[in-house]
């Protein structure tokens, strides 16, 4: 039996191990990259590798693993129009489910499903095959993308209707930056009681206040300054999309994002400013 055709958009550092896999699994994959060295790396691996991205609409599933809506929107909606009928359009980005309701339209117009894949995880954990990944939309095109996402995914939870997995993991992302300012507050206090970072993360491994931003920190190979500068500014992104996801469902979640706050990384949760906001 055939295994389904895959078109690949953002072979970054999570999308290029996605790739890896999905390819090991044997499913044929066209990968658009603009550097010239990854798609040397991945025509290797033996990935199609085209030079223009509309290349790879011609396929039964379009996975897109890219930053925000922003780059998303500036790319989906056309891949979605070349796509074939009956095909699954796959977002993995975390951003707005206004946005998957925007590329649900549009799918809708040439009969292309499209299916919400947000994720936790590392680049580690994809090479092991034991992503997280939350999929929602409808039932059917979503069996189908479980079928095709195991290839790297050993969790997948399924979450109901379209939107309600980006919800769920904007949710999640909110909780692990508030996770993660207070274990950052807990190494910089016990610092000051004599206590090493690595013997702290020791014993919250294994003691009742240890949590996965804990874990994250311990295994960054970094030591907490540096690796609060690297990920504030993703989760900064997250940020700003959960309060824009709430604001729009009509959802109240300031007590949540009171919370991120409350650490050394500066996390803006405040509402950007508009021109009439401004006096």
């Amino acid at each position: 039996m055939d295994l389904p055709r895959i078109g690949f958009i953002g072979p970054g550092k999570i999308g290029e191990p996605m790739i890896e896999r999905l390819l090991a699994a044997g499913h044929p994959t066209s990968v658009y990259a603009r550097r010239p060295e990854v798609r040397e790396r991945l025509a290797e691996l033996g990935a199609q590798t085209p030079l223009t991205i509309e290349a790879v609409a011609d396929t039964d599933f379009v996975i897109a693993c890219v930053f925000d809506d922003t780059q998303l929107l500036a790319v989906a909606p056309e891949i979605i129009d070349r796509m074939p009928e009956g095909s699954v359009f796959v977002s993995h980005t975390t951003g707005s489910p206004s946005t998957l309701r925007r590329l649900e339209r549009a799918g809708q117009r040439r009969s292309v499903s499209v299916v919400e894949a947000p994720f936790s995880g590392t680049p580690a954990i994809i090479r092991r095959g034991e992503l997280t990944v939350l999929l929602a939309g409808d039932a059917t095109s979503v069996d189908r993308a479980a079928d095709v996402i195991a290839a790297y995914a050993s969790r997948i939870h399924r979450t109901g209707t379209l939107g309600t997995a980006l919800s769920a993991k904007l949710i999640n992302n909110a909780l692990f930056a508030a996770c993660t300012q207070l274990t950052l507050s807990a190494l910089r206090s016990a610092e000051k009681l004599g206590i090493g970072e690595a013997t702290l993360l020791d014993v919250l491994a294994d003691a009742s206040g240890g949590t996965t931003a804990a874990r994250y920190i311990a295994t960054s190979g970094e030591d907490s300054d540096a690796y609060a500068e690297r990920i504030t500014h993703y989760l900064a992104k997250d940020l700003a999309a959960a309060r824009s996801a709430a604001e729009d469902l009509g959802v109240d979640i300031d007590n949540l994002l009171a919370a991120t706050r409350l650490g050394p990384m500066h996390l803006c949760t405040e509402p950007t400013p508009t021109s009439a906001d401004v006096r």
